[in-house]
Order: structure tokens, then sequence, then C-alpha cells
């Protein structure tokens, strides 16, 4: 992965970086609603109980004879997208900064993952395996895609202002989720008055979500300007590449320090958003209307934390702010441990609690990691972050997988989490920050 030429494109006019940045925004808003309707909503508890309906008497299918336990495969079949998204990244990542061309891959992969995303309305019956196969495309290219789409931050945004971009880029996706999830609610509790079954209202969900992001990442293919980039090695591959890449951050012990940080805190976070509702629905015996208004309040609730949690970045810096936020996720998360079985009221008090510190924790660490990236080497750097946030994120949902496979509980599987969040406040904590910025070459902010 190469470098590109300028820090944050001074050649662009005041102008023409505001368009860039509200083009950049509405990616969020297009791709958001995967992550909430699909990954956080519907398909864990649809495709856990299409995979029952497959099972044999003992509980168990066999995708290429291996025995899994039917309310495994979902929790597996992320972490094999995770896997497939590590080896692809680099591959797009290198690609992207050989030729400066990000925004014909960034297409290739938002329209991969959102044909995927789409062909889930044919997934009935006890067809997992195909549910299985489509959630492995559409995750991993949505991983793909959110790394090109991260890698512009630092090229249209300059670096007092990308606490305040980042975080409304998260806003605005989280916007767009609730507004959907809204739509679905509706359409799912009044299935019968739109003359659909329930199983048909799920696919008609699951679908809508891969056209809405279709058709809203026409906008920042519009917007965002390429910057054609000096070839370095042209024979170059991924795999060649990231190992270039590596060996240059070796120079840079305390941005990989941060990286470690944010690839154990952020697998927890990951693995939450995408077992929650099978949480809800398989331990707490909560109704699918009951989950949809809960991930509806993490989603309103969110809007407000990323942008608060971007202000409170002004006042005690990012780095503070990211620290109270991994606090904040691990009593909300041991909290889970206790709720009560068919009692929406304290499930929604305990996606409340996510809601506040999700949206700021993700927005946060990203600005964060572009204050650590030395001058020049953005792209590159971008993609290595990408990997730290998909490269362990297998893990989480495979822990979480495990556990309750030996266990046949959801509770011990949702609180072996908390490991994640208090091994990566230690880890960070332990990160010189300000230091780490003035070894990669930048200037310190006043508040970090």
């Amino acid at each position: 992965m190469g470098t590109d030429t300028v820090r944050t494109a001074p050649a662009d006019d005041s102008a023409g970086l505001a368009r860039q940045q509200r083009g950049w925004y509405v990616y969020d808003w297009a791709c958001s609603v995967y992550a909430t309707s699909v990954l956080t909503v519907f398909l864990g508890p649809y495709l856990t109980s299409v995979a029952e309906r497959a099972a044999d008497g003992d509980g168990y299918v066999h995708p290429l004879g291996i025995p899994v336990r039917a309310g495994s495969f979902f929790a597996y079949s992320v972490s094999l997208s995770v896997l497939l998204a590590v080896v692809l990244m680099p591959l797009a990542g290198s690609a992207a900064d050989r030729t400066g061309r990000r925004k014909p891959l960034l297409g290739a992969a938002a329209y991969t993952g959102a044909a995927a995303t789409t062909g889930m309305f044919f997934l009935d019956g006890d067809r997992y395996l195909l549910g299985g196969a489509l959630l492995v495309v559409a995750n991993a290219a949505q991983s793909v895609a959110m790394m090109l789409y991260n890698s512009y931050l630092p090229l249209i945004a300059p670096p007092d202002q990308r606490d305040a971009v980042s975080s409304r880029g998260w806003a605005l996706g989280y916007a767009a989720g609730a507004l959907v999830l809204v739509a679905d609610l509706v359409l799912y509790t009044a299935h019968d008055s739109f003359g659909l079954s329930e199983t048909a209202a799920v696919r008609v969900c699951l679908a809508s979500a891969g056209l809405w992001w279709g058709a809203f990442t026409l906008v920042p293919l519009r917007r965002l300007r390429d910057r054609r980039a000096p070839v370095r090695d042209a024979t170059a591959t991924g795999p060649r590449q990231l190992a270039a890449t590596v060996r240059d951050m070796r120079r840079h012990p305390l941005t990989l320090g941060f990286l470690l940080a944010y690839l154990v805190y952020n697998d927890g976070i990951q693995t939450v958003i995408t077992q929650a509702s099978v949480y809800g629905s398989q331990e707490l015996e909560l109704a699918q209307s009951t989950l949809i208004v809960a991930v509806l309040l993490v989603q309103v609730l969110a809007v407000a934390g990323a942008l608060a949690m971007g202000r409170l970045a002004r006042t005690y810096g990012a780095r503070r702010t990211v620290l109270g936020s991994l606090v904040a996720w691990t009593l909300t998360l041991a909290a889970g441990w206790f709720l009560p079985a068919r009692a929406p009221v304290w499930f929604f008090a305990l996606a409340a609690g996510i809601g506040l510190v999700l949206g700021g924790s993700q927005a946060l660490s990203r600005s964060l990691f572009s204050h650590l990236v030395p001058p020049g080497k953005e792209a590159e750097y971008f993609a290595a972050y990408e990997l730290s946030d998909r490269g362990m994120s297998w893990l989480g949902p495979l822990l979480f997988g495990l556990t309750f496979q030996l266990t046949g509980s959801y509770r011990s599987a949702i609180i072996s989490l908390v490991i994640f969040f208090v091994l990566g406040f230690i880890l960070l904590a332990r990160v010189p920050v300000r230091r780490a910025i003035a070894a990669a070459g930048n200037p310190v902010p006043e508040k970090i």
C-alpha cells in the first residue's frame, strides 16, 4: 500500500473539502443500515432459526460434514467472514494506493455487499448454508469498503477537524439506522396488514437494507475525489505490501501499541453488536419486536452519544474520553448477566447504556489514530487500522460461540466478552499518546 502525496489535500479549497466531507458522511448513512438491520437485529435470530429447522435430533447442523450446534452457526459465520476480510483488505488497499483510485474499489466492495444483502430475501425454509454464504460475502465486502472509506479521513479533514468529522459520520450512520428500523418495526409488527407472513417480513427487511446500501452509495461515489498516487512498486501484492507496512510500523512502536489496544477492545464492541440480538431472543426470550425497539433505542442514543463524546473530547481529550467509554462498556456488559428473562424494560436499559457509548468510542478511536499516522503514509496505515479493526474480530464471536457450545448458556457467552474491554483499557492506558503523536512526526494537539 503506497503513500499519498499530500496529507490533507491543500490544493482543495474549503468549499471543495466541505462538499467531499458531506459526501463522505453519506456512505455511513448508506452502509450503517446493513450493520443495524441485518447484523444487529434480524439476521442473527433468523439465521439461527433457519439452522435449527435444518438441525438433527441433537440440535446440530453439519456444514461440510462438521458438527456445529445450530445456536452457534451465526457466530461462526461472522468469524469466517472476518477471516476472509483480513485476506481481502490488504489486496484492496494495495491496489488503491498503487493506482490512487479508491472510488472504483469502494464502489465494487459496496455493491458486492449490497447485492449479497439483497439476496437474503431468498433465505427461507432450512437454507442455512445459503444464509451463511451470503453473510460471509456481505460482511467481508462491508469490511473492505469501510477500510477504503476510512482512508479518506486524513485527505478530507485537517487534524483539528477530525474528531468532529469522524463523529458526524458515525452520528449520521446511526440516524439512518434508526430511520430504517422504524420502517422495519412497522412492517414486522403489522406484517399481516401487508399480506406478509412473519418470516417474509423479516426477509423483506433484510433485502431492503441491501437496496438502501446500494442506492445511497451513489452519493459518495459522485462527491469524493480520487488523487492518482505515484507508483512505488507496481508488482507489490497485498500481502507483500502489508509486510512492508508492518516493517515500517515497527519504527513506531507506540502507534503499534495503540493498534493492539484498539484491536482488543473493538473486538468486544463488534461482538456485542452482532450477538446482542441472539442473546435477547434466545436467553432472555424477548420477542423480535422488542429487539427492534431496543436496537432503535441504541441508534437514537448513539447519535446523541457520538456528538456528545465528540464535545467531551474537546474538553478532556480523545484518549481520556475513550478510556471512560471502556469503563462504561465493562459495567454495562457485566450488568447484562443479571437481566431477567422476559423483562423488556431491563433490556431497554441495557440498550440505552450501549447506545450512549457505542458511536463515540468508535468515532474517537478513528480520529485519535489519525494523529498517530506518519505524514505521507495515511492510506497504508489506515489499512493496517482496518486490519486491527477486523483482524481479531473473529475471536469475539468465536469465544461467544465456543462458550455457548461448551456451556449451553448465552449468559456465560455474553459475560465472557468483558475481558476484551478490561484488557483493552489496560493496554490503551499504557500508551503515551502525546509522545506517540510526536514520534510519528505530527504536531501534538492541546487536547488529546
